[in-house]
C-alpha cells in the first residue's frame, strides 16, 4: 500500500518543507507495529515526488480481532490495500502537512496551491468507477483509474477488482491530504478501530470548506460514521436534516444505486419507500413457503445474520427452522436478532447451526424445505456438483428453493464489474440457470419451476432468478 505525491512548477521543492522530511534521508519508522517509509524519487527545483509506503505486520493486524478463530483472518486483503489502516499508519509521518503547520518561514507555502499529482493503491472498493470519479472530480481533480489484468486458469474475470487511482489538480498540500484522509476510508468502507465522537471531530476538521457542498456528502458521512446516533449529531452541521435516510444499497444493487445517485429525485412525503432487492427476495421466499402444503421443518443454508430465518419464524405451521451458517460473527448477530423476535407472539425461534455446504450433517436430512438464498454464486463452479449431490442426493428435502443473481440484468445496472459482489465466483444468464436446474431435476427425480425476483426489464429479465424444486414422491423416512 502506497501513496505518491508529486509537485510540479514554481516552488515544487517546498513540498519537502511542508512534509517536514529531509530529501537526503530515508524516513523509516515503526508505527503501531507496521513499517512506514518515505523517500523522494524525484527532487529538483520544479519537480519533487515523495512516495510513502507501508508494510503492515500481519500478526499485528489480527491481534484483539473478533475473527481470531476464523479463516478470514488469514485470507483477506487488509495488509495490501489502502484503507483506514493505511491512513492511521501514515498520519504521524504526514502530520505536519496534514495540519498545515510547517515551520514559520514556510507558512505562506502551506497556503500555496501546487500542481499536484497523487497516486495511491491498490484500492478494494464496492463502488463503481462512476462513483469514484464523482467523489474526486467534484473537488477539481482529474482522475484516472487503473486496473491490473487478471490471469486465471478458469473463467472468472479478465481484469482485477483492485484499482489504482491517480489524481491531478491544483490544490494546497494540506487540502489534498485532507481529501485523501476522508475519502480513502470511504472507498474502502472498512474501519479497523472503534468509531465514536472523535470521528465526528475529525470529519469536521478535514471536511471543512468542501464536504458540506459535495454532491455525495450523504454517502461520505454515512460510510464514515456508520452509526445512526453519530450521523444524527453531524447532520445539522453539514445542513443535512435527512441524512439518516440515505439509501446505501446492498451488494446486489450497489452499482445500480450509485449510478443513479444524482438522478434520483428527492423523496417527498407522498413518495413510496424504496424496497430493496434483498427485501423483495425475502418476501418471495416467505410467500413460496407459506403456500407449501408441508412446511413444518425448514433449513436456511447460509443464514447469515438471520434476516430470512426470522421471517420464516412467523409463518403459520412452521415448527422447526435450522439456520446454518459457517461464520461465527454472523451467527452472533443472528442470535441477537432471534432473541429480539422471541418476545413476539407466534414466533418459532430458529436454531443456529454452525455448518457448511461442504460437510455432510445428518440432522439436515429429509426436511420439508431447504433454502439457498443467494448462496450458490459464492461456490466455485467446480465444487457445485458435489454440493448439489449432497443436498439433493443425501439431504433430499421435499422442496428446495434456490435463488441467484441474473447476470443479464447487470447491463440494466450499468455496472463496471462483471459480477455484483467481489466474492461471487460466477453469475448466470437465465438460459444457464434454466439448463442447470432442469439437469438437476432430471438427475435427482425432482420437478422444477422457475421465476424471477424484482422489477423485470424487457430483454433482461429480473434482477434475481429463483428455482423451486419439488421432490417426486415426497419425503422418505429413512
Amino acid at each position: 500500500m502506497q501513496l505518491a505525491i508529486k509537485a510540479t512548477g514554481e516552488g515544487a521543492e517546498m513540498l519537502s518543507f511542508l512534509l517536514s522530511k529531509n530529501p537526503r534521508n530515508l524516513y523509516d519508522r515503526m508505527d503501531k507495529g507496521h513499517r512506514v517509509r518515505l523517500t523522494y524519487t524525484v527532487f529538483s527545483d520544479r519537480e519533487v515526488e515523495a512516495v510513502i509506503f507501508v508494510t503492515p505486520d500481519p500478526v499485528e493486524l489480527v491481534k484483539n480481532s473478533p475473527d481470531t478463530y476464523q479463516i478470514t483472518q488469514y485470507i483477506n486483503d487488509r495488509e495490501f490495500v489502502v484503507s483506514s489502516i493505511f491512513c492511521s499508519d501514515i498520519r504521524s509521518a504526514l502530520g505536519t502537512a496534514l495540519n498545515g503547520r510547517p515551520k514559520e518561514e514556510y507558512l505562506n507555502w502551506a497556503k500555496h496551491a501546487f500542481q499536484l499529482n497523487m497516486g495511491f493503491g491498490p484500492v478494494a472498493t464496492d463502488l463503481p468507477d462512476s462513483a469514484i470519479k464523482e467523489l474526486f472530480e467534484t473537488l477539481g481533480y482529474q482522475i484516472e483509474i487503473e486496473r491490473g489484468q487478471a490471469a486465471y486458469n478458469f473463467q472468472l474475470k479478465e481484469r482485477s477488482s483492485a484499482r489504482f487511482i491517480n489524481l491531478k489538480g491544483t490544490v494546497t498540500v494540506q487540502k489534498a491530504l485532507q481529501h485523501l484522509f476522508v475519502l480513502i476510508p470511504v472507498l474502502d468502507n472498512y474501519r479497523h478501530y472503534f468509531i465514536d465522537e472523535r470521528e465526528i471531530e475529525k470529519l469536521e476538521r478535514y471536511g471543512e470548506g468542501w464536504l458540506s457542498e459535495h454532491p455525495l456528502r450523504d454517502l461520505i458521512i454515512k460510510r464514515t460514521l456508520r452509526f445512526r446516533e453519530l450521523i444524527d449529531q453531524v447532520g445539522a452541521k453539514f445542513a443535512q436534516p435527512d441524512i439518516t435516510k440515505v439509501n446505501i444499497a446492498t451488494a446486489d444493487t450497489m452499482n445500480a444505486d450509485m449510478t443513479k445517485l444524482n438522478t434520483t429525485p428527492e423523496p417527498t412525503l407522498e413518495s413510496q419507500p424504496v424496497v430493496r432487492l434483498n427485501q423483495l427476495r425475502y418476501q418471495k421466499v416467505v410467500k413460496i413457503v407459506e403456500n407449501l402444503p408441508s412446511r413444518e421443518s425448514i433449513v436456511d443454508f447460509g443464514a447469515g445474520e438471520g434476516k430470512l430465518s426470522v421471517r420464516l419464524g412467523f409463518i403459520p405451521g412452521v415448527k422447526e427452522i435450522l439456520a446454518v451458517e459457517p461464520t461465527e460473527k454472523e451467527q452472533l448477530r443472528a442470535l441477537k436478532r432471534f432473541s429480539e423476535a422471541s418476545y413476539k407472539d407466534d414466533f418459532i425461534a430458529p436454531i443456529p447451526i454452525w455448518g457448511s455446504l461442504y460437510y455432510y450433517d445428518e440432522q439436515l436430512r429429509n426436511k420439508d424445505v431447504m433454502i439457498l438464498s443467494e448462496v450458490i454464486e459464492h461456490i466455485d463452479e467446480g465444487r457445485l456438483p458435489r454440493v448439489m449431490d449432497t443436498i439433493l442426493g443425501s439431504y433430499k428435502p421435499n422442496v428446495l428453493i434456490v435463488s441467484t443473481p441474473n447476470v443479464e440484468y447487470n447491463t440494466v445496472y450499468q455496472m463496471d464489474e462483471a459480477v455484483r459482489h467481489k466474492d461471487h465466483r460466477f453469475e448466470w444468464t437465465r438460459a444457464q440457470f434454466s439448463k442447470w436446474t432442469h439437469n438437476l431435476a432430471r438427475n435427482y427425480s425432482y420437478e422444477v419451476q422457475l421465476d424471477g425476483i424484482g422489477e423485470e426489464a424487457e430483454g433482461y429479465g429480473h434482477p434475481s432468478q429463483i428455482a423451486i424444486f419439488t421432490r417426486q414422491g415426497g419425503i422418505e423416512n429413512e
